[in-house]
């Protein structure tokens, strides 16, 4: 079976040798996720690509914080992902038990509705760190 991208991490699949995308959704969200978790600096030859979501998990989990991210996130895959449009992006403070709170929760979850150019179909997304 044809494939668009490699499944990262990099692992084997017994039919095919190496495990792939089979659709684009799939390659939305794994990167989605690689501008999520990449620090800016880390791909050398662009300085400027990634988030660095986990540069966000040591401030302080209030609604100036997560709306610094929530503008990051935005920012990011519009510049990086210009195929993905984003219909809502939500960067919620969460407790233990995934309820929604106020602030200062250890934990923080990133909601993404998103479509994908051309598709006509919408996706969802979801990080929790």
């Amino acid at each position: 079976m044809a494939g668009y991208s490699a499944a990262l991490p990099l692992r084997l699949d017994p039919d095919e040798g190496l495990a792939l995308l089979t659709t684009l959704q799939q390659v939305a969200v794994q990167n989605i996720k690689m501008v999520l978790f990449t620090e800016p600096g880390e791909r050398t030859w662009d300085i400027n690509f990634g988030v660095g979501l986990k540069k966000y998990l040591f401030e302080q989990n209030v609604s100036f914080t997560r709306g610094q991210l929530r503008t990051r996130i935005s920012n990011q895959i519009n510049t990086y992902l210009p195929y993905i449009n984003i219909i809502n992006l939500e960067v919620l403070a969460i407790d233990a038990d995934d309820n929604i709170v106020k602030d200062n929760s250890n934990f923080l979850k990133v909601n993404l509705l998103f479509s994908i150019s051309g598709l006509g179909e919408i996706f969802f997304s979801t990080t929790t760190a």
